[in-house]
Formats: C-alpha cells, sequence, structure tokens
C-alpha cells in the first residue's frame, strides 16, 4: 500500500519528550500521536504539537473511535477527530479493530470481537462512516487477542483481507499483536503472514510485552507497551519486511514506563537497521 510517511522508524510521541524531539540530536524521521489527547480547544498540548508538525510529517492513530460498535460510531467524537484532521493534516490516520462502547456506555479499553460475517459488516459500514468524514482512507490494525470466539467465520487474516477489499482501507500491522496471538492462543504467526495480502500494510508497529505465569503454569503474554522488542518480534519483523520486499513506515511504541528519548531511538535505530538486513539479506538469497 502506497504510504507517504517515511520509510523508516519514527516514535509515537511522549508530551516529556519535546525538546528532545526538536533539538535535532536525535534521528527520528516522524512521529505518531493519539488523537484523543489533543481534543481540547487549546493550551499547551496543541502549541507543542503545532511545533512538531512543522518539524517532520505526522501520523494519527486513534483508540477511542470503537469501529466494532454496532450501533455506530460516536459522531461527537468523529467530529472532533475530523477538526483534528483538517487542523493538522497528519500523513497517516489509523484506528483498532476494537470495540469501546455501547448504548451510550463508554469503556476504557479495546474489546475483541468474533471474525464473523456480520461483525464485518458492522466495521466495513464504520470504516466507510470514517472515511467519509475525513476524506481519506485509514488503516485499521490489528487486536492482541487473550481468548479466540467461538462461531469464527474467518481467520484474522481473512478477515483483514475482506475488510480491505470492502472499504479500500489499509492495514496497520502489529508485530507484537500477531506475536502475543500466536501465544496466547496457540496460533501459527507464519501461516497468518502467508494468508494476510501484505501489499495493504501502510505501516508497522513495534512494541514490548508481559509475561503472567497462569495458575496451570503456562504463560499469559500482555501486550503492555512497556519494554524493548524482544528477539522473537525482531525476527518475524524481518520476515514480513522480507515478504514485503521494501522497507516500511515503523514505530515504536512504548506507553508504559516511558524510557528517555535516547532509548526511545535507539529501538528505533535498531528497527532501521533490521529492515536494511532483511532487504540485504533477501537480495543476496
Amino acid at each position: 500500500m502506497n504510504t507517504l510517511l517515511p520509510k523508516s522508524a519514527g516514535i509515537g510521541f511522549k508530551p516529556k519528550h519535546f525538546e528532545d524531539v526538536l533539538s535535532g540530536r536525535f534521528d527520528v524521521s516522524w512521529l505518531e500521536v493519539h488523537p484523543e489527547n489533543y481534543m481540547g480547544d487549546g493550551g499547551l498540548p496543541h502549541q507543542n504539537l503545532t511545533r512538531i508538525r512543522e518539524s517532520m510529517p505526522l501520523s494519527m492513530h486513534g483508540v477511542g473511535m470503537s469501529l466494532g460498535s454496532a450501533d455506530g460510531v460516536d459522531q461527537d467524537h468523529l467530529k472532533r477527530l475530523t477538526a483534528l484532521v483538517e487542523r493538522y493534516q497528519p500523513t497517516q490516520v489509523s484506528e483498532h479493530l476494537a470495540w469501546s462502547h455501547w448504548n451510550q456506555t463508554f469503556l476504557n479499553d479495546l474489546l475483541p470481537m468474533p471474525y464473523t460475517a456480520e461483525s464485518l459488516s458492522v466495521v466495513a459500514t464504520n470504516v466507510n462512516s470514517v472515511q467519509e468524514a475525513l476524506q481519506r482512507t485509514i488503516l485499521v490494525e490489528n487486536p492482541s487477542l487473550y481468548l479466540q470466539f467461538e462461531g469464527n467465520e474467518f481467520s484474522e487474516a481473512g478477515f483483514f483481507n475482506l475488510l480491505a477489499e470492502q472499504t479500500g482501507c489499509g492495514l496497520l500491522f502489529d508485530v507484537n499483536n500477531l506475536y502475543v496471538c500466536a501465544n496466547n492462543l496457540g496460533l501459527n504467526a507464519q501461516e497468518h503472514l502467508d494468508e494476510l495480502r501484505i501489499e495493504n500494510i501502510g505501516e508497522v508497529h513495534l512494541a514490548g510485552h508481559s509475561v503472567e505465569i497462569l495458575a496451570n503454569g503456562s504463560e499469559l503474554l500482555i501486550d503492555d507497551h512497556g519494554s524493548s522488542v524482544c528477539d522473537e518480534v525482531w525476527w518475524l519483523y524481518q520476515s514480513l519486511v522480507r515478504r514485503l520486499g521494501d522497507a516500511v513506515p515503523t514505530l515504536i511504541e512504548w506507553d508504559t514506563d516511558t524510557p528517555d528519548f535516547s532509548i526511545m531511538s535507539q529501538e528505533a535505530k535498531k528497527a532501521n537497521q533490521a529492515m536494511t538486513s532483511a532487504l540485504d539479506l533477501d537480495t543476496a538469497a
């Protein structure tokens, strides 16, 4: 999928990193923000975001649109997002495949949904509503899952393939989410990549996760974005890059216990090196 974001590593922006971002001391080519943090009318957050947008490309990654809600997206939320997109003209806009509100009850979580024809119809309708309001296509992110619904009619890859086909949206592919799902649900990550139409990918996310030991001794992986990217996720990422045959805009997510910007920058540098190495190996092969 064509994208105007640099085909290199970006970082999820945190206000405490504002001075570092503008200092020019770190090689970071783009930033991503959660638009929900900027839906107030003004103040310092907007002043800082304006300066950031003037200095580098910006991606907006939503967490509250609730694309899986059967009663549709919240129109007030959509209007606020539309105003933000018009104001800052981000290079890219994305959202999660999840639901978080129903019947005027809003939940502070990204809840999973079954992969059925009914769910696909709901999500496609909501994606089309968002894209029509924004007058642009969006990317939709694959979830991290801790349980599997009975009665799924599609695999996750098949669901996303159909969603992109029906709406024209792209895929924000989170490699750590795939790794979490594969371990928690006993799925084969490589088979998922084989089935997925990777040409729909417009952006990639990389993050860390934590591990909890359950009462039966098994491991549960928690997508907490609170640590560096593990070796297994780096390996999956390089496998994806080789399949793509090209570099891809890649975000380093670190939302819990976020470290100094220098460490974030080092993770971004590792992503750039991993891309280069994967493509060099592919060329050599």
